[in-house]
């Protein structure tokens, strides 16, 4: 197993345990005062920057062609997330549900999935 999939899968763990525990937490008390709940609610970011800190490290091992295609899949998953945004915005002001901000993270890591795929058979 690598580096990047033990550290990655730790702080993935980490996030759903703390998750977790935080929405239970909020659920069980409710009455706790707004400068409580702020914390208890942002908890689960602490595990959020280290998937994040995984994703540097891994990319600072990687070889130049590597950094390349991670940099092409990034740039595609960057514009595209804003593209699909952006026009979803529009359909809002025509009467389409509004979205959560919640699944602006997934649709681009999804696109950095799908373009990171796209972006390698490039080169092979």
């Amino acid at each position: 197993m690598t580096r990047y999939v033990k550290e990655m899968g730790g702080a993935l763990l980490a996030y759903v345990v703390v998750l977790a525990g935080s929405i239970r937490v909020l659920q069980a008390m409710p009455d706790l005062p707004l400068s409580a709940r702020v914390p208890i609610a942002l908890l689960p970011m602490l595990p959020g920057f280290a998937m994040c800190w995984a994703i540097v490290r891994n990319l600072r091992r990687m070889d130049e062609l590597q950094r390349r295609i991670q940099l092409e899949s990034f740039s595609v998953s960057f514009a595209g997330t804003g593209l699909i945004t952006f026009g979803y915005g529009f359909l809002e002001g025509v009467g389409f549900p509004k979205l959560s901000l919640f699944v602006v993270w997934p649709l681009m890591c999804t696109l950095w999935v799908v373009s990171g795929l796209l972006c390698a058979r490039r080169y092979r």
